[in-house]
């Protein structure tokens, strides 16, 4: 008995021993925020680096895809988009990011709770109110949402530009212009990332079609990708220092975005000096050991195969540890300023009310009034009843689809707007509509993301209004405001017939609107609730008033009727043009390219896929570029938008005529009408184009009025650097501002100018050397004006 007692005692005591050295080893392990990364790099196997580097897989139950590990969902915030894999003996936390550019998006499944999260304005409409205080003060209550919800990377904002209308992902991003496009961009991610949680800029670059996004090759000069595809993700970068970068599917001249070298490191490290990491989009690109070659840092959600790929790599002597250490390192460095890092307690209950309120507020700050026949807006106080027409009145389209989406407790309709701000909707007109969608949606099961994604919905037809009760209503209302909706998203690219065009059965149930309201003398107004530029020309006529509300977010009818009523003065611009024609668009003749169907390739999801090109040859004449310089009237130019009262724009004054390091441009602007508003004040630039052609005019600078009230006026200031005059220079890899005469042009949109000054460069001016990157691999036919001599 004593001898075995002996010898338990022993065990124990060999334990206790063990157990102490574990524990002082476990303690002397480099620990995260308290031993340099880089010590905490060399503590990591190679199994954790590379768990590090891929994502945890696309962890949601209920949704297993093909190639995935059976999935067992996140631990700590179900339905998030994607996981960076925890380290607990090091320090290091389990990351969760999340979409989307429009509001938290979390993924449907069986997940065991239902997140509710506000739907802010779209990018496209947010970008109309030409305000970046506006956009950062979205970004900080948009930030602090996602962070009550565990949330520490946000995937998102979007920042490609809207090449053309028919992009299923415009809403996504903000502008044909990549001044608009940075600036606003800029303004969301310092808000955001104020709130401590970060953003995931996307997807970079040129990722401006759906059709083929994983395959297509994306043939530009290096001028089109310098001055457009890549000049606002410069700005977003200078001006906002983004966490994240995602990269985007398709390749630039032959090269997968995620596996160019000449894109991460070369101009988005070395040349614009980014600190952050960079993530692949889902899935995305087609090789793992070079998109760790080529820094995109994180590769996500992550694939088993993915793992075994750079391990294989390494082991070989094909891929250098170093390089994994390095991506590893930036992933930390980010790491430490997350919420979950710094032990942030989320309470899942983020203030969702007042978060409505902003969201109605900003979305009414960035409408644009395209049309006001006689004063028809905003709806006077004598004409009470209005006849709310068109399905999308009662059911607007908060966002876009896919990843855009979001999943809101509510959303405003326009009839109930329009009935909340005090007016008589018709219960006839209202009860019909009613009925009808209850039925039609009714038929319709709900589909969730992923389902949507590999067959998207058809829009409920049009309700075909009986005839009496029109009539019936234009007897007895005051007033019609007639909704049309569009939606599109992530997966597939809009059509040109029944979409970018309206239906004929659209048309037709216009001009019976039309024909029914002004037979008796009265008003009818459209609102467009889309998410693209659709074409106007064939039946503004019908209308006396048009408004542009793009996709408002969830109290967008509350937003709209704000408008129309006259409680909020309309101050937007068009930050996209609206063509005359869809074929006046200079990418019309080549969007979406060619695809090849003698070269398949594996697909996303085990979708059929092959490979594509698009060639730009439209080249830097993009949007009102190039109706500006080619003589191309649209239908709305750049800029343009009504208001309920006027400005005149005075004194416009010039710190020198002769440039040296800059120049500082003042205007006055004097709200000469009778009700109180806003403008947006835009600055372009007409530079001499002796050395390369140039566009007529571009924008470099704009800003935006306080709430002027009638008389008053207000000087806004606008400092002119070289970069303003900098035109892209292939020849000599610089960005070079010629010598010569600049005009520097305010206006209230590109073809309104309101007051212009000169002033001289001596001599051409090398702003900023560049590394010759991205070389496009074949000739391009590309758009060219006659040089100026």
């Amino acid at each position: 008995m004593i001898q075995t007692k002996r010898i338990a005692g022993t065990v124990m005591l060999l334990a206790f021993v063990m157990y102490s050295r574990s524990s002082i080893a476990q303690d002397n392990l480099p620990q995260l925020g308290k031993s340099s990364v880089s010590d905490v790099v060399k503590a990591m196997t190679l199994e954790e680096k590379l768990s590090f580097v891929v994502g945890e897989g696309l962890n949601i139950p209920g949704m297993a895809l093909p190639g995935m590990p059976a999935p067992t969902g996140p631990k700590r915030v179900p339905g998030a988009s994607g996981t960076i894999k925890g380290i607990t003996r090091l320090g290091i936390p389990s990351v969760v990011v999340t979409d989307g550019p429009t509001g938290v998006h979390m993924l449907t499944g069986n997940i065991g709770r239902i997140y509710y999260a506000t739907a802010w304005p779209t990018g496209t409409l947010l970008s109309c109110s030409f305000d970046t205080a506006l956009a950062e003060t979205v970004g900080k209550a948009f930030g602090a949402e996602a962070k009550e919800y565990g949330v520490d990377v946000l995937l998102g904002p979007g920042m490609n530009i809207h090449r053309n209308p028919l992009g299923a992902r415009n809403f996504e991003y903000y502008s044909e212009d990549p001044v608009v496009t940075g600036n606003m961009a800029a303004g969301m991610v310092r808000g955001i990332q104020s709130s401590g949680v970060g953003t995931s800029v996307k997807h970079f670059a040129a990722n401006n079609q759906e059709t083929n996004r994983n395959t297509v090759n994306t043939i530009m000069s290096e001028r089109a990708l310098r001055e457009i595809y890549l000049r606002g993700w410069q700005i977003v970068v200078k001006k906002a220092e983004p966490w994240t970068v995602m990269s985007s599917y398709n390749k630039i001249n032959g090269v997968h975005t995620s596996q160019s070298g000449d894109l991460l490191n070369n101009i988005l490290r070395n040349e614009w000096g980014y600190k952050g990491f960079v993530m692949t989009d889902w899935f995305g690109g087609n090789d793992a050991v070079e998109q760790m070659k080529a820094g995109n840092n994180l590769l996500m959600p992550g694939k088993p195969d993915q793992n075994k790929m750079i391990l294989d790599a390494v082991t070989s002597g094909k891929l250098d540890v170093k390089i994994i250490d390095k991506n590893v390192e930036d992933i930390l460095n980010i790491i430490l300023k997350t919420p979950v890092f710094n032990g942030y307690k989320y309470s899942d209950q983020p203030d969702l009310k007042k978060n409505a309120r902003l969201s109605r507020m900003a979305a009414a700050e960035s409408m644009v009034l395209l049309k006001n026949e006689g004063r028809t807006l905003p709806i006077s106080a004598d004409k009470r009843r209005v006849a709310v027409l068109g399905n999308n009145s009662f059911d607007l389209v908060a966002g876009g689809t896919g990843s855009g989406a979001v999943n809101t407790i509510y959303v405003v309709p326009l009839a109930e707007g329009i009935f909340k701000a005090g007016y008589i909707v018709d219960p006839t007109v209202y009860s019909a509509y009613s009925t009808y969608l209850e039925k039609e949606k009714a038929s319709r099961p709900p589909k969730n993301m992923f389902e949507e994604f590999m067959s998207p919905s058809k829009p409920v037809p049009e309700m075909e209004l009986d005839k009496t009760v029109l009539d019936n209503a234009a007897e007895s209302d005051d007033i019609a405001v007639v909704s049309i909706g569009r939606n599109a998203g992530e997966g597939t690219d809009r059509k040109l017939t029944d979409d970018y065009y309206f239906s004929e059965k659209e048309k037709q149930f216009l001009r019976l609107v039309s024909d029914a309201f002004h037979a008796k003398g009265k008003k009818v107004v459209v609102v467009l609730n889309v998410g693209g530029v659709v074409d106007v020309t064939q039946w503004r006529d019908l209308a006396d008033a048009i408004l542009l509300a793009w996709q408002p977010g969830l109290e967008g009818g509350n937003a709209i009727a704000d408008i129309l009523t006259g409680k909020v003065n309309p101050s937007g611009k068009l930050a996209t043009s609206f063509p005359a024609s869809y074929n006046d668009v200079p990418s019309s003749k080549n969007f979406p390219g060619r695809e090849f169907k003698d070269k398949p390739v594996p697909g996303m999801m085990g979708m059929p896929a092959f490979e594509a090109e698009v060639v730009y040859e439209e080249g830097i004449y993009v949007g009102y570029r190039y109706y500006n310089t080619f003589n191309v009237k649209p239908a709305y130019e750049f800029g343009y938008g009504l208001s309920y009262t006027t400005f005149g724009y005075t004194d416009l004054k010039l710190s020198s005529k002769e440039f040296a390091g800059s120049v500082t441009a003042s205007v006055t602007v004097t709200n000469t009408g009778n009700v109180a508003g806003k403008e947006a004040v835009q600055l372009y630039i007409s530079a001499p184009a002796k050395k390369m052609d140039k566009p007529a005019a571009e924008l470099k600078l704009f800003g935006k009025t306080k709430l002027l009230q009638p008389g008053q006026s207000e000087t806004l200031t606008f400092l002119i650097t070289p970069a303003e005059l900098a035109s892209f220079d292939v020849k000599s890899s610089a960005w070079i501002a010629e010598a010569g005469d600049y005009t520097v042009k305010i206006g209230a949109s590109s073809a309104d100018i309101r007051r212009s000054a000169d002033f001289k460069l001596p001599k051409e001016l090398v702003v900023e050397k560049t590394t010759k990157s991205l070389v496009p691999q074949v000739p391009i036919n590309e758009l060219k004006p006659v040089v100026k001599k």
